[in-house]
């Protein structure tokens, strides 16, 4: 995620302080991964720098100076060319988890141990994930819509690699 555009993107709607855009970042698409002051000041810092955002005013209200962001025009451009580009498609050609599977394979351990722990953990989590679903607002169900299909091609993997193991095991272990 690029945590410029979606701060920019957030200021689009009005000026903010960085702690407005830190809480609101959280709240929209940080809650398993929140931002952290520092990245969100040094990100306002360069996008100030190259004038994708202004200063609109600073207060201090009684405390530390706080100062107040706005998009430039510059910024919202910069917002609307990066939200035309589609994402890449990830295509994860090197897996770690196929990794372990040939390393496992090729050290003599069970390959067939490490598939069933990893289908385990991939479960739990998917557990956790229909449960945050059962319980979320439409965004918190769209993103574990998300990783739930992500997980659930793995799962495929792993079945399709538990069932090939063996003849893995002569391509990579001859």
């Amino acid at each position: 995620m690029s945590i410029g555009h979606t701060l920019l993107g957030l200021l689009e709607s009005g000026p903010r302080h960085g702690y407005d855009l830190k809480r609101t970042f959280d709240e929209r698409f940080g809650q398993d991964r929140p931002l952290h002051y520092g990245q969100v000041y040094s990100t306002m810092s360069r996008l100030l720098k190259n004038g994708l955002v202004e200063v609109d005013g600073v207060e201090s209200e009684g405390g530390p100076e706080r100062k107040r962001y706005a998009i430039t025009d510059a910024g919202i451009t910069d917002v609307s060319q990066w939200l035309a580009q589609p994402e890449k498609p990830e295509p994860y050609l090197q897996s770690t988890l196929y990794t372990k599977v040939v390393l496992a394979l090729l050290t003599g351990r069970s390959a067939a141990d490490l598939l069933d722990t990893q289908r385990s953990a991939h479960l739990r989590t998917m557990r956790i994930l229909t449960d945050r679903k059962r319980q979320g607002d439409l965004a918190d169900q769209l993103i574990c819509d998300h990783a739930l299909f992500h997980l659930e091609a793995d799962l495929r993997w792993l079945e399709l690699t538990s069932a090939r193991l063996d003849q893995l095991a002569k391509v990579v272990a001859p």
